[in-house]
């Protein structure tokens, strides 16, 4: 039987998985990947094989009863009899963790005093690493003797320099980890090592990547490494997002509590999924329908989406000392021809000419052959990164075990 990785990415409200076997030469190749939406409300599950025909779907009407360890069970029961079907062993599964801590500046293979570790960085990431834990005691509760490896939002980021990880804050705080950490590493990692296969020459200079989906960011590189990030010490701060502020004045945050009464939770519930495009539009946080739409708060959320990423794009390059290159990725950033349009006008200054038909097309690189800024979209892959990283990790722990 030829092995099979899985990757698990568990949300609050969904948990997104796939499934790679190994082909001869060592690349991965995606076989399945879906996901449980509607956790705690109508629970929904679909899988799709690699060319994206669904291949199964299920769903539970008013059972919001069913957690992630149910719904869970259920996923890992479904990739079994798959797997078996295709005579695929799986031999790793690779989770996505948010918070990696100043530990973990790389994937690490879990273990009891690893699982305990993670667990001190709950209160970094509250809303996102109980799940991403509880998926990893799941699938050991489940197939205790599949080895499981944790990838990490932040470990891409641990080449940033001291100075740019600080807040100007009490040292015993920053001491305690209250500190930039950056997320979104998986998929800037992807973005770096495919640039670096596509156009090496350009990708060892100064780049910055734009990941603009839902949850939305930028990262300064330079060699490939992370030397900034819009992102800091949560995953709420630098970009206007879907549902999420972005930068924000502390300022504000004192005058809630102060003024409106404001409570922990009612903060959590405004900044997480109250505020970005939805709160600015009042409509979606959706930018598709924000751009379909002729009201003014959706113009005026678009608007506040471009400038943000304007305001941004210049202190990355000032970290950077200059920009090379430009690459836009994830969902925002891969499909909407108009918001790259926008961005790139407003980066004229920097000397970046977008190429018109270039980009109403989704070519991969973007920008006028006479642009001093090269300008590219390239789709991301959080998922097969993980995979990758699973596979590498699990094959260097079966060669020391050997030796």
């Amino acid at each position: 039987m030829k092995g099979c990785i899985s990757v698990i990415n568990s949300g609050s409200s969904s948990i997104k998985f796939s499934l790679f076997d190994e082909l001869e030469n060592e690349s991965l190749r995606l076989v399945y990947r879906g996901q449980v939406e509607g956790i705690g409300t109508d629970p929904r599950f679909k899988a799709k094989d690699s060319s994206s025909k669904t291949v199964a779907e299920e769903s539970w009407q008013n059972r919001s009863e069913y957690d992630h360890e149910y719904l869970l069970g259920f996923v890992i029961d479904w990739i079994r009899k798959n797997r078996i079907q295709m005579e695929l062993e799986l031999v790793g599964v690779g989770h996505r963790v948010v918070h990696g801590g100043e530990i973990y500046s790389k994937p690490v293979v879990v273990n009891t005093e690893v699982l305990q570790v993670l667990e001190s960085y709950i209160p970094l990431a509250p809303l996102h690493q109980p799940h991403n834990l509880e998926s990893i005691r799941s699938v050991h509760k489940l197939a205790p003797d599949t080895p499981q490896v944790a990838c990490f939002d932040t470990a891409f980021h641990r080449t940033s320099s001291l100075v740019s990880q600080q807040f100007a804050l009490p040292r015993e705080l920053s001491d305690e980890g209250i500190k930039r950490f950056g997320f979104h590493g998986l998929s800037y990692e992807y973005v770096a090592r495919r640039f670096k296969q596509i156009v090496p020459s350009v990708a060892n200079g100064r780049v910055i990547v734009a990941h603009l989906g839902s949850g939305a960011s930028m990262c300064a590189l330079e060699n490939g490494a992370s030397i900034a990030s819009t992102m800091g010490f949560s995953a709420m701060d630098g970009l206007v997002m879907g549902t999420r502020p972005g930068n924000l004045d502390p300022g504000v945050v004192l005058h809630l509590i102060e003024q409106k009464g404001m409570s922990v939770q009612d903060l959590t519930e405004l900044f997480y999924k109250r505020c970005g495009l939805l709160g600015v539009s009042g409509l979606s946080n959706d930018m598709r329908d924000l751009l379909e739409s002729n009201d003014p708060h959706a113009k005026e959320a678009v608007d506040l989406f471009v400038y943000r990423i304007k305001r941004e794009m210049g202190s990355l390059a000032a970290a950077l000392g200059g920009l090379d290159a430009l690459v836009f990725t994830a969902g925002i950033g891969e499909n909407s021809a108009e918001i790259r349009r926008r961005i790139g006008e407003t980066a004229d200054w920097l000397g970046l000419s977008l190429d018109e038909k270039a980009n109403e097309e989704g070519q991969i690189r973007i920008s006028t052959g006479d642009s001093k800024v090269s300008c590219w979209i390239i789709p991301t892959d959080e998922e097969l990164m993980i995979a990758t990283h699973t596979r590498d990790l699990l094959n260097k722990k079966i060669i020391a075990e050997a030796s």
